[in-house]
């Protein structure tokens, strides 16, 4: 297995390009499925979760590949499909692969599915996505681990989310963008992910609009066509990078970042000393080596993400003082706690609470990753240790961050990856 060497104690310095968005494109490739003719992806990320979504839609029948000299682009050709199931060994490698059950029914009248896998984090039910497509007036069945969706007969309707679920909310508007008639979305999540969708959505041909609200709005088409689009930036690895700067007081210029998606996150690292500048097309992040307490909550979307908390609790381990972190969207999001703790930090964990004592300076040790953003935090976590970190289970880390190492170490990082 792959690992990360980290060597601590350098600035990170320099400027560095955002990569698109890993949960922006995953649904848009979802929702490709029902295009009347290829699209291209512009700005997609080359991660393993985009490489087992391309992979699965090629078991359905369709034209996948990678496009252009730096390979940032995907080419989709969906009018080869020939099947409408899904893979049960790709499916159980990405969690994303369940948005794939509201476009494989608009396109074809029927999905079948099992259950997703992705990072275990507690239990993310789907629960949302179920009420909603039955709404819709699809069926399910579920057998031997598998549930098969049909829905031949699509119908638009009034729709309220018991809680504002990211994966429910674009399921819903994938499906619905094929049903006769209007469906509205009530209490729909406001991710920036979710108004990227809406705007292919759109580009294909559907009737979408009010995403970034809590009110969604869908005007059924009968039929959608391809596209070029381009895929926005990933505003988790623009906080990761912030994290970056401010954990090694560093100096970093991050280009295509947009300021307006990591609001929370530049708010909480100016509450510890950070100093963030929105400039041009882009954001530049310099630390500090006196780093404030302070205390965060996560919440949905525009609260402070719950995929950026991992990070923050890397930063605070060598705050001046007590900060506690409320994790109020998944039940198991502190594993990375335990592994900080081999590198000197002080955290206590009870429940959804993390009570963290800011010490000076953590140590090298050898970590493992049990997740992609705990991943990112004990690599963050070893950029300012003293002496060698060793970062095991990155296979968690590349599902979601493109080249990390090679970007950390173009901004002077000491890290190489090991086979």
């Amino acid at each position: 297995m792959s690992e990360f060497i980290i060597t601590g104690g350098s600035k990170l310095d320099g400027e560095i390009a955002v990569s698109g968005g890993k949960n922006a494109v995953l649904p848009i490739m979802a929702a490709s499925v029902m295009a009347g003719s290829p699209c291209i992806l512009h700005n997609a990320p080359d991660l393993v979760d985009v490489r087992v979504m391309s992979e699965i839609l090629r078991g359905l029948g369709a034209v996948v590949k990678r496009v252009n000299l730096e390979g940032q682009s995907i080419y989709i050709d969906p009018t080869t499909m020939n099947s409408h199931v899904v893979d049960e060994g790709l499916m159980r490698q990405v969690r994303s692969s369940i948005f794939l059950m509201g476009p494989l029914v608009a396109r074809m009248g029927k999905a079948r599915v099992s259950y997703p896998g992705g990072c275990d984090i507690g239990q993310r039910p789907i629960d949302q996505h179920l009420k909603g497509l039955k709404a819709l007036g699809v069926s399910f069945s579920e057998a031997h681990g598998h549930i098969t969706a049909e829905g031949p007969e699509l119908s638009g309707v009034d729709i309220h989310l018991d809680i504002p679920s990211v994966g429910a909310t674009e399921n819903i508007m994938m499906c619905a963008s094929m049903a006769n008639g209007v469906t509205v979305i009530r209490n729909a999540a406001k991710e920036p992910e979710i108004v990227d969708l809406q705007g292919f959505l759109n580009a294909i041909g559907a009737k979408v609009r009010g995403a970034g609200t809590d009110v969604i709005r869908i005007e059924g088409v009968r039929n959608v066509g391809g596209c070029e689009y381009t895929v926005m930036p990933d505003r988790i690895e623009v906080g990761t990078l912030m994290v970056a700067a401010a954990i090694t007081a560093g100096d970093i210029y991050l280009r295509n970042a947009v300021a307006e998606h990591v609001q929370a996150v530049t708010s909480k690292l100016r509450e510890v000393g950070t100093t963030v500048s929105i400039l041009g097309k882009g954001i530049r992040v310099r630390g500090s080596h006196k780093r404030r307490p302070t205390d965060l909550k996560t919440l949905p979307y525009p609260g402070f993400p719950t995929d950026m908390q991992p990070q923050m609790m890397a930063l605070l381990s060598i705050a001046e003082g007590t900060s506690v972190i409320s994790e109020t969207v998944f039940e198991s999001r502190f594993k990375q706690a335990e592994e900080l703790g081999r590198m000197g930090a002080r955290i206590r964990t009870e429940g959804r609470t993390a009570i963290i004592k800011g010490v000076p300076r953590l140590s090298g040790a050898r970590v493992e990753s049990s997740d992609l953003r705990s991943g990112a935090s004990l690599v963050l976590a070893g950029l300012s240790a003293e002496g060698r970190t060793i970062v095991s289970g990155i296979e968690n880390v590349d599902r979601g961050y493109e080249r990390l190492e090679d970007k950390l170490a173009a901004l002077g990082a000491g890290i190489i990856r090991q086979e």
